[in-house]
This record gives structure tokens, C-alpha cells and sequence, in this order.
């Protein structure tokens, strides 16, 4: 028996290894013909079988992609886009979840909940009424669709996760402050943000993803703009959708600009970003 244990623990972890290495090539196959194709010419694409490493490599694709459509300006676009979402959905989502964590109210909890169901409605069903909502305050083919919602704390998840993590910061430090005359925006700001940052950056991951990806609100609340369009939206046309540049290496070198950043983010910010999501809800 203390020789086949250790056998037979052997032989789980390399069977374990095994399928998590054979998970990993199925996932970044695909990212890796992307990049291939995004270095080769239509000529190259058309060869059968393919060839995974072009000769020669077109590096100049990435270059001359910024000459055959306005990508700079998708860029700009989206950056913008970017920029909002992430400052509204840390700023503004960590005071609304510093409310629902430390403060005392009539209906604390019955409100929570009420803005937890909104979790369960689906983004198309509210989008035609936020339509006809924008339009009346003319805020359609501009940016303020995409801006102003995030700076008003509007995503309920992150105020839960913001919340459960606040709750896990130990009270005694906040009353400690209070003596000391803090208000409660400046236990806010010194004390509860400084020590979040891991839950911090989770919504910085999560919004950034949601705002760099986000296809549909760009296309239905710009479409009379063509210079507002972010990214996203350019990828689409470069496909044809739009009816210009259906050329297969540049959708794809557009397709690799739209995952350098997440994988820039991601790997910045992936210890805090694992410690957010798993000590969220310890307490709560």
C-alpha cells in the first residue's frame, strides 16, 4: 500500500497534466493561426495545406492596415470608450458598494436586493427602451451613451463584488478613523480603496473586457457616425460587413490589435485579479 500510493498519485497528476496541456493547445491554436495569417499575403492564405510560419513574414501588414482603414481613429474610439467605463465602474460602483457595506439606512438590504434582480435582465431586452431613452435627450450618434451610464455606477456586479469584498475589511479600522474625525468619504478614499486593490483589480479587468468588446451598443447608438465607431466595430466592417476590406490579413492583424491589450491587462493585473475574485464573498 506505500508503494502503489505513491504510484497511483503519480499517475493522476500526469494524467491531469496531460489533459490540461491538451486544453491549453485547443485554446491557443486558434490565437496562433490568427497571428500566422495576420503575417502573410492573400496569396499565402489561399496555399493548401497551410503554412503556419509565412515566407516571407509580412510585418508590414500592421502597417499598411492603418493605410487601408481609419484604425487610428477605431483606436482613439475605443480608448475612449475604455477610459469611462473603467474610471465610472471603480470610482463610482466602489462608492455606491462602500454605501451598501458600512452605511445604515431604512431599506438597506430590500434596495440591495432590488438592484441585484436587475442581474437577471438581459442587455437586449433594455436596449430598444435605453434607445428611445437616448434619443429624447439627443444623445444618440454621440458618445454619451457609452459614458455617461458608467460614470453613474451602473453595473450591479460590480457593486456586489465590490461590496462583499468591503465587508471583509475588518470594521475596527473604519470606527478607529471615525474618532480620529474622518468622514465617511475619506474612510472611503484612505482606508477601504487602498485596501481593495485586489477586488479593484477585478472590475478594472472585467469593465476594461466588457468596454473593449462591446460591439452592440457602438453599433446601434453610433450608426449615423462613422468617425465615433470604436474597434469592434471596425473589425466588423474589415469583414465585410460594412462593404469595404473584406481582406482576410487584415481582419486578422485588426483581429490580433483587439487581444494584445486584454493580454497586456490581464497579465499585469492577474495576481490581483485571481485574490479579488477568490476572497470576494469570505465574509457576507
Amino acid at each position: 500500500m506505500s508503494v502503489e500510493a505513491p504510484r497511483v498519485r503519480t499517475a493522476r497528476m500526469g494524467l491531469t497534466h496531460l489533459i490540461l496541456i491538451a486544453g491549453s493547445i485547443i485554446m491557443i491554436v486558434p490565437l496562433l493561426w490568427t497571428v500566422s495569417t495576420s503575417l502573410k499575403t492573400l496569396q499565402q492564405i489561399a496555399v493548401w495545406p497551410p503554412e503556419w510560419i509565412p515566407d516571407p513574414v509580412m510585418w508590414r501588414n500592421y502597417i499598411d492596415v492603418f493605410d487601408a482603414a481609419p484604425v487610428a481613429l477605431w483606436l482613439r474610439n475605443s480608448l475612449v470608450i475604455v477610459a469611462a467605463d473603467v474610471i465610472g465602474s471603480v470610482v463610482t460602483c466602489s462608492f455606491v458598494a462602500y454605501g451598501f457595506a458600512r452605511m445604515r439606512f431604512p431599506g438597506r438590504e430590500a434596495l440591495f436586493l432590488l438592484l441585484l434582480s436587475t442581474l437577471m435582465m438581459p442587455y437586449i431586452v433594455r436596449l430598444i427602451p435605453l434607445f428611445v431613452l437616448y434619443n429624447q435627450l439627443g444623445w444618440i450618434n454621440t458618445f454619451l451613451p457609452l459614458v455617461i451610464p458608467p460614470l453613474l455606477g451602473r453595473n450591479p456586479f460590480f457593486i456586489f463584488l465590490l461590496r462583499q469584498f468591503f465587508m471583509g475589511i475588518p470594521e475596527d479600522l473604519s470606527d478607529a478613523a471615525r474618532i480620529d474625525g474622518c468622514s465617511e468619504f475619506g474612510i472611503w478614499w484612505r482606508i477601504v480603496m487602498p485596501l481593495s486593490k485586489p477586488a479593484i483589480a477585478a472590475v478594472t479587468i472585467f469593465s476594461f473586457q466588457q468596454a473593449w468588446d462591446n460591439f452592440l451598443a457602438p453599433l446601434v447608438y453610433m450608426a449615423g457616425r462613422p468617425d465615433l465607431r470604436p474597434l469592434s466595430v471596425g473589425l466588423y466592417l474589415l469583414r465585410g460587413g460594412g462593404g469595404q476590406l473584406p481582406d482576410t490579413h487584415y481582419m486578422m492583424v485588426l483581429s490580433v490589435l483587439m487581444i494584445i491589450p486584454m493580454l497586456v491587462i490581464f497579465a499585469f493585473g492577474q495576481r490581483y485579479f485571481i485574490q479579488g475574485v477568490t476572497l470576494t464573498g469570505i465574509k457576507g
